[in-house]
C-alpha cells in the first residue's frame, strides 16, 4: 500500500503547487487553475485504484476492470492524468482535451465543473511551466488509500483560505471566514433528513459546515441535501469540486444570478427549504431592481429594495426560500440595519410578520476585502413562544481578536455569541431582548447600539476623596520644596 498523508503534507504540497505558477499567473488567478488540477488528479487516482479493485475481483479480467459501472467517475481513453504527463509539447491543449472529455463522459455530475480556464495559453502557461506543475501533482498519489475525503476536503479548504490570504481584496467573492461560517452553522444548527440552501454559495463553505454541524453531533451527514446557486463560474465550480472531495454526493449547485433567475423551484413556485444560509455580496449595485415589484417568482413579499442596493432583496429571497418550519441566518452590512427610506419599509414588514429573531453585531476588520463590521440576522418561520413579539440584539464588536492586517474571531468568540444567542436574556453591555413595543418606538429601526446600551463605569473619584488627594499632593511639594532649598543652601 502507497504512502497515507498528514494534513500538513498535503498543505505544503498543495501550497507548493501555487508557488509553481507564481510570476506569470497572477495570486488572484491561481485558483482557476490549481483546483481543477487537484480534482484531475484526485479522480484520476480514484480511477486506477477502482481498476485495481475491479481487476482483483474478477481474476485480471480488463474488459470488466474498464467498464463504466466499475467506477465513480468515467475516464475516457487519453484523458488521464497519465496521459497528459506523458505529454511534452502543447501540454495545456493536452489539458483542455482531457478535462473536456472527463465532462463530457460524465454530463450527469461533472459538465462544466472544471471551469474555463485558458490553458493552451502559452504566454501565461508556457509547456515548461505545466510540465512543472503536472510533475510536483504527480509526486503523491491521491487515492482514497492515501488521502481519505475528509482529509483531502481539509486540505482543499486550506488551500482556499491560503488562496484569499494572498489575495486580501479580492477575496470576499468567494471566501467568508470560516469562524464566521461556523456561527452561522451553529446557530443555524441543520439536523438529519433536512434540506440546506445556499443562495450565494461561494466555495460552499457554509454548506459544507452545515455537514460538519450533523458530524459533530453524530448523525448521519449523508442524509442532508445540499443545494447552492453561485454567480461566478469559478466559485460554482471550486463549489461543485468541494463537495465532490469531502466525499459528499446529495447536493445541487447550479450556476447563475440568484435575483435575477433563481434556479430552484417545485410545482407552486420557488422551491423552499428547512434551512437558509448565505454570505450574500454586500450592497450590490446592479441586482435587477427593474422585475422586481412584479417579481415572477413572489419574492416581493415586503416591498422593492432600492436600485442601487441588494440587501433586501437577497433577504426577501431568502425569506421565501424558507419552508413553513424553515429558518435561516444571512451575513449583512450594518447598513442594512438602519438605512431609512425603502429599506425602513421592508425592515417593518418583515417585522411585523414576527419572523425575525436575533440581530447579531460583529467586529471590525472580519472579513477580507472590507474593514466594515457585518452583522448577522436570524429568521425563523416558528419562534419559541417565549420568543414571539421579541428581537435579541447582540453587541459582539468586541469579540474579535486584533491583528495586524486582519482581526479574528476565534472559537471562545464564537462560543460566547452563541451562548448569548441560546441565552435570550439581557447581558448588560452585550444582549437585549427587545420587545415589539421597543422597535416601534425606534421606527422599526435595527441598530444596535439603540437596545444595547453600554454602561461606562465611573471609576472617578468623589469630591471630598479628590480634595483629599490634592492637599496630600500639595503637602508633599511643600516638603519636597523645603528639602530642596535645604540642600541648595549646602552648596552655597
Amino acid at each position: 500500500m502507497s504512502e497515507v498523508l498528514s494534513l500538513s503534507q498535503l498543505e505544503q504540497y498543495l501550497s507548493k503547487a501555487a508557488w509553481i505558477l507564481k510570476g506569470p499567473v497572477d495570486a488572484s488567478d491561481f485558483k482557476v487553475y490549481i483546483f481543477p488540477l487537484l480534482f484531475f488528479k484526485r479522480i484520476s487516482d480514484v480511477y486506477d485504484e477502482e481498476y485495481q479493485q475491479a481487476l482483483e475481483e474478477s481474476d485480471g479480467d480488463i474488459e470488466y476492470a474498464s467498464m463504466p459501472e466499475m467506477h465513480r467517475f468515467e475516464i475516457p481513453q487519453g484523458c488521464h492524468w497519465n496521459d497528459v504527463r506523458e505529454t511534452t509539447t502543447n501540454v495545456g491543449q493536452a489539458i483542455e482535451q482531457a478535462l473536456r472529455g472527463i465532462e463530457q463522459a460524465n454530463q450527469d455530475f461533472l459538465y462544466g465543473i472544471f471551469g474555463d480556464a485558458q490553458w493552451s495559453n502559452k504566454n501565461k502557461l508556457p509547456d515548461k511551466l505545466l510540465i512543472d506543475l503536472i510533475e510536483h501533482f504527480s509526486q503523491y498519489r491521491l487515492g482514497h488509500e492515501n488521502a481519505n475525503p475528509d482529509m483531502l476536503g481539509n486540505a482543499y479548504e486550506y488551500l482556499i483560505k491560503h488562496f484569499a490570504d494572498l489575495t486580501n481584496k479580492k477575496a470576499g467573492e468567494f471566501y467568508t471566514p470560516r469562524s464566521v461560517v461556523h456561527l452561522l452553522g451553529l446557530i443555524l444548527d441543520p439536523h438529519e433528513g433536512e434540506s440546506v440552501y445556499d443562495p450565494a454559495c461561494g466555495t460552499g463553505g457554509m454548506l459544507l459546515e452545515c455537514v460538519d454541524n450533523l458530524k459533530h453531533n453524530n448523525e448521519d451527514f449523508r442524509t442532508l441535501k445540499l443545494y447552492g446557486q453561485e454567480r461566478n463560474l469559478t466559485s460554482s465550480a471550486i463549489a461543485r469540486m468541494n463537495m465532490f472531495l469531502h466525499g459528499i454526493e446529495d447536493f445541487e449547485i447550479l450556476r447563475g444570478d440568484t435575483l435575477r433567475e433563481p434556479a430552484f423551484f417545485q410545482a407552486d413556485g420557488l422551491k423552499t427549504f428547512d434551512c437558509v444560509i448565505a454570505n450574500p455580496p454586500f450592497s450590490l449595485k446592479d441586482w435587477g431592481a427593474d422585475n422586481w415589484a412584479d417579481d415572477p417568482y413572489g419574492r416581493n413579499i415586503a416591498g422593492v429594495p432600492p436600485k442601487g442596493n441588494g440587501d433586501m432583496a437577497w433577504v426577501q429571497h431568502m425569506v421565501k426560500s424558507m419552508n413553513s418550519t424553515g429558518r435561516m441566518t444571512v451575513v449583512l452590512p450594518h447598513g442594512a440595519l438602519f438605512r431609512k427610506g425603502a429599506e425602513g419599509k421592508i425592515r417593518k414588514a418583515l417585522l411585523d410578520q414576527d419572523i425575525l429573531e436575533a440581530v447579531i453585531g460583529l467586529g471590525p476588520n472580519v472579513f477580507y476585502g472590507t474593514q466594515l463590521a457585518a452583522c448577522v440576522m436570524v429568521f425563523k418561520q416558528n419562534k419559541d413562544a417565549d420568543k414571539k413579539g421579541k428581537v435579541l440584539f447582540i453587541d459582539a464588536t468586541e469579540q474579535i481578536r486584533v491583528g495586524r492586517a486582519q482581526n479574528h474571531l476565534e472559537p471562545e468568540h464564537v462560543q460566547q455569541i452563541y451562548q448569548w444567542y441560546s441565552d435570550f436574556q439581557d447581558v448588560e453591555n452585550y444582549a437585549k431582548v427587545a420587545s415589539f413595543a421597543d422597535l416601534k418606538e425606534n421606527d422599526f429601526n435595527l441598530n444596535i447600539p439603540l437596545y444595547v446600551e453600554k454602561i461606562i463605569e465611573d471609576n472617578l473619584p468623589s469630591v471630598e476623596e479628590a480634595m483629599t488627594d490634592l492637599k496630600e499632593a500639595w503637602q508633599a511639594s511643600l516638603e519636597a520644596e523645603d528639602k530642596f532649598k535645604t540642600i541648595l543652601k549646602g552648596f552655597l
